[in-house]
């Protein structure tokens, strides 16, 4: 049975990529992006089956009235991807409040306002899957990506909490957090703080670090997003990519060590007795 799918940033990279993976095996795909010139490619070939949508993300009202021409065109919303994003680099001493706060608004606020609009339906329909693309990032985190990382941490837990409330309705969430792909994150999309001399060294290190890995291709990720909504048990969280795969056991096996390295302190910490404890004779 065909799908449809609401996909925001569809006009290139994984979206764009999503986009034609659906619509080569015949399903709909309501379609946006900024820039409506990104998305002919994908309506010059696929005709009726594409609805192309101009949006930003950041527009709360065109975003609901993106998702209420999506399904009145189409009658339905199957697979909502919340693809839209952009990265911001620099250290946290370099990167500007508004800066910090627009990256906010369209990696997370941007998130928030489609999941909203697109909610009433699904919890009509009794039906529907939500992706929303993280990254590795958003669960481990590195030099001069905080801003960046801060949006993606909070929509890791905003999703997390979200798979809990909408399961009832028969709605599933899934966090796709890929590794390094050859895409435009880091290129024309991307914002970059005002460089401080003093962090150039920490620069150089990522650089050096970058040149000796391989990005991933982005038209292998358009099949494993079918292969995701088209589960009957999909997961919560999935990585895409190897790095993911390399990067996230060392993450946590360090962060279970430091636990338990400080886990004395932690009851301490707790009060005069720990839930452990039997309380004290009389």
């Amino acid at each position: 049975m065909s799908k449809t799918w609401f996909i925001t940033g569809a006009g290139r990279g994984f979206g764009k990529e999503f986009a034609a993976s659906a619509l080569g095996r015949g399903d709909r795909v309501a379609a946006t992006a900024r820039n409506a010139d990104d998305l002919r490619e994908l309506t010059a070939k696929y005709g009726e089956a594409v609805l192309p949508l101009t949006l930003d993300v950041t527009d709360r009202a065109a975003v609901f009235e993106a998702v209420t021409a999506a399904a009145t065109v189409f009658g339905t919303i199957d697979v909502v991807v919340n693809n839209a994003g952009y990265g911001l680099f620099g250290a946290v001493e370099e990167i500007t409040e508004q800066q910090l706060r627009d990256q906010l608004e369209v990696n997370l606020f941007g998130v928030l306002h489609v999941t909203q609009a697109v909610l009433p339906i699904l919890r009509e329909q009794g039906s529907g899957h939500i992706v929303q693309i993280s990254t590795i990032g958003g669960v481990a985190a590195f030099p001069t990506l905080g801003g960046y990382h801060a949006s993606k941490w909070a929509l890791e837990g905003l999703s997390e909490s979200l798979a809990q409330e909408v399961k009832p309705f028969g709605i599933k969430v899934t966090l796709v957090e890929p590794g390094p792909y050859s895409t435009d994150w880091a290129g024309s999309s991307a914002v970059h703080a005002e460089p401080q001399p003093q962090y150039e060294p920490v620069r150089e290190m990522l650089r050096s670090a970058s040149a000796s890995s391989t990005p991933g291709d982005p038209t292998a990720a358009g099949p494993a997003i079918l292969k995701i909504v088209d589960a009957e048990r999909p997961p919560l969280r999935v990585f895409f990519g190897e790095q993911p795969t390399l990067i996230a056991p060392h993450v946590y096996q360090q962060r279970l060590a430091e636990w338990q390295q400080w886990n004395e302190l932690s009851l301490e910490a707790h009060g005069a007795r720990s839930s452990t404890e039997a309380p004290a004779a009389r």
